[in-house]
């Protein structure tokens, strides 16, 4: 493979990177601000139906442990997704003779990534599983340890993506 190739197949898999980190942190966001819009607007009338059938507390705790686990699914894939995009693109950025901190940096990524894979994302589905369905007041006391591993892993991922931004605009420079 000629290095341009390598360069700009490397670039692209950063923008993969980036884009996922991205987009799953938007996905999981809106997975709980869509509930509350929903159960305010109610804009079907047999969703409306099932809200006045349950209520609308029981059906709020109902579709947040349905986001909740959907966004456990993505989080978990998301993890394994970014092992492989950032082998990836460690395989292109070995080849270019110039790309030394580039490297290093997606060795650096990579690890952190394993680390929330192997640590960070079990314990958080692991309390999270344990506080749905508890009530919140009084707060129970898993809840500030989820508040802390959700916080690491925000932090995490947002270190991911400063660097992930570094790695593509030195690939981009050709010279690192």
């Amino acid at each position: 493979m000629e290095l341009r190739s390598a360069r700009t197949w490397a670039i692209f898999c950063m923008a993969v990177w980036l884009t996922g980190t991205v987009s799953t942190a938007v996905v999981a966001t809106q997975n709980f601000y869509t509930i509350d819009r929903l159960l305010d607007a109610q804009p079907n009338p047999a969703f409306h139906s099932a809200v006045e059938r349950l209520g609308r507390d029981s059906m709020r705790e109902v579709l947040r442990y349905l986001s909740s686990e959907l966004n456990r699914l993505y989080f978990q894939y998301w993890n394994l997704a970014q092992l492989a995009v950032g082998i990836l693109a460690l395989w292109l950025v070995v080849k270019l003779p110039d790309a030394n901190r580039s490297k290093w940096t997606i060795v650096a990524m990579l690890a952190t990534v394993l680390f929330m894979t192997v640590v960070i994302t079990p314990a958080i589905l692991s309390v999270g599983r344990a506080i749905d369905f508890v009530p919140r007041d009084p707060p129970p006391p898993e809840l500030r340890t989820f508040g802390l591993l959700h916080a690491a892993y925000t932090v995490l991922d947002g270190v991911l993506l400063i660097l992930g931004v570094l790695v593509t605009l030195w690939l981009q420079k050709k010279n690192d």
